[in-house]
């Protein structure tokens, strides 16, 4: 059934251990079955239970699947595998709308806001033992997140949002915790929840955000936290919306020792309101990203949250890298302060080639998502033969499997470069690749 290797070990760590590295080395293929659990503890001379417990950590960590009586086999994407390595080359001459990237046309000039941080920098270097926030920043984000509704609370300053999201889970959850996350969602969480030895648990969504019945039933079920986009969710697009917002609240304040992880993606890019869920827990974590409205290089985001959640985290934060550069904060509050970013017509120039790419697709039969934000989600019967025909045609789109965990296959497609005269031709790819299908949306309610 292995072919040449033999799994090892006398303990379920060693044994999940020996799987694990053969699945690295290329040993145990995609795919592989492994043995039934009595057979392998008869082989390895030990009980069945320390061969159940070692299957149970691979299947945590995503390097194996279980399908009843089939048994046990090697995930045909390990987790081990990083989800941004599960990409199209893209070739010379063919457009790429796989990135996920802002236009650069509406990102906003950096470099008077930098001189002028350098400049105070000259005049008042930040030394070792000086804050490690920026007043100015601080005062803008708090005044944001107060106009948005998110409840008072410190402010830190981390490398982006994945940064922030790390130092709020490591602060609370212990290896082999479960984490509810989008399904579809961010491929860079998807794979940062195993790699910090948790858990994931797949919570669906559609337009208007994570189903409520399946966050009841997760964290009902002992999952220790929840992770929300609130709007532009890569790679649905869908945002929050009131009514959801106060089904999830509700659901929320029966779970209150939930971990509560929002991720507002869509800040200063989306025009929609924001939708809170912040607060209704005990411990709970608000990030806002700079990437998208000024530049994914600036890796900066501001967090707020309990008092308690951030004291951690700016106390790990300080053994690490101690603090994000002060001449970017201030960079970036000077950006906040001018205006540099209009919201609204970044909003509808996204919103326009969003609406007119899933116009064109619906007048050729095909049902898309894309409430918001830069991405448009198609589903696929058959995703990579979409990927494929559709790079044979010139388009290169993101394989929806860096963003599942077990919804069905799609496609993303970044629409943020899209001209008018783009349109056409990429729906007519996508018609010709996929053809029509049943929509993906309501295949999850």
């Amino acid at each position: 059934m292995l072919g040449e290797y033999r799994i090892t070990g006398r303990g379920a760590a060693e044994i999940s251990a020996s799987v694990e590295r053969a699945v690295a080395s290329g040993e145990l293929e995609p795919g592989q079955p492994l043995p039934p659990m009595r057979e392998l503890a008869e082989r390895l001379g030990v009980n069945p239970n320390t061969v159940a417990a070692a299957y149970r950590t691979l299947r945590e960590r995503g390097v194996i699947e279980t399908a009843g009586r089939r048994g046990s086999r090697v995930r045909a994407k390990p987790a081990t595998t990083g989800r941004e390595f599960i990409r199209v080359d893209v070739p010379e001459g063919v457009r790429d709308v796989s990135d996920g990237n802002p236009d650069p046309a509406l990102l906003p000039p950096l470099g008077p806001a930098f001189a002028a941080a350098a400049e105070q920098a000259d005049r008042e270097p930040v030394l070792y033992g000086a804050s490690p926030v920026e007043a100015d920043l601080v005062r803008l984000a708090r005044a944001g997140l107060d106009a948005d509704g998110v409840p008072d609370g410190p402010v830190a300053v981390t490398s982006g949002s994945l940064d922030a999201m790390e130092r709020v889970l490591a602060a609370h959850l212990r290896p082999g915790d479960a984490v509810a996350v989008e399904d579809p969602g961010w491929g860079s969480l998807l794979d940062l929840v195993p790699a910090l030895g948790l858990r994931t648990v797949a919570v669906g969504v559609d337009d208007e955000g994570p189903l409520t019945g399946d966050v009841c039933r997760v964290l009902a079920a002992g999952a220790r936290a929840l992770v929300v986009t609130d709007r532009a969710q890569n790679p649905t697009g869908a945002a929050l919306s009131g009514a959801r917002a106060r089904e999830l609240r509700a659901v929320l304040r029966e779970h209150p020792e939930t971990l509560l992880i929002e991720d507002d993606h869509g800040h200063r890019i989306v025009d929609l309101p924001l939708h809170p869920l912040a607060g209704t827990t005990r411990h709970w974590a608000f990030v806002r990203s700079a990437a998208k409205a000024y530049g994914p290089d600036l890796r900066l985001a501001v967090l707020t949250g309990d008092t308690v959640t951030l004291d951690r985290v700016r106390g790990r934060q300080r053994l690490g890298p101690g603090w994000v550069s002060r001449i970017t904060q201030r960079a970036v509050a000077r950006l906040w302060a001018d205006g540099s970013v209009d919201t609204a017509a970044v909003a509808a120039a996204y919103g326009r080639r969003r609406e007119a790419l899933l116009g064109a697709l619906a007048d050729r039969g095909i049902t898309a998502y894309g409430r918001s934000g830069m991405n448009v989600w198609v589903p696929v019967p058959d995703e990579t033969g979409a990927v494929a025909r559709l790079l044979q045609a010139g388009w290169a789109v993101a394989p929806g499997a860096r963003f599942r965990v077990s919804a069905p296959p799609a496609v993303r497609i970044t629409v943020s470069t899209l001209g008018e005269g783009d349109v056409g031709p990429l729906a007519d790819a996508v018609a010709s690749a996929v053809g029509p299908g049943p929509g993906w949306l309501r295949s999850q309610v």
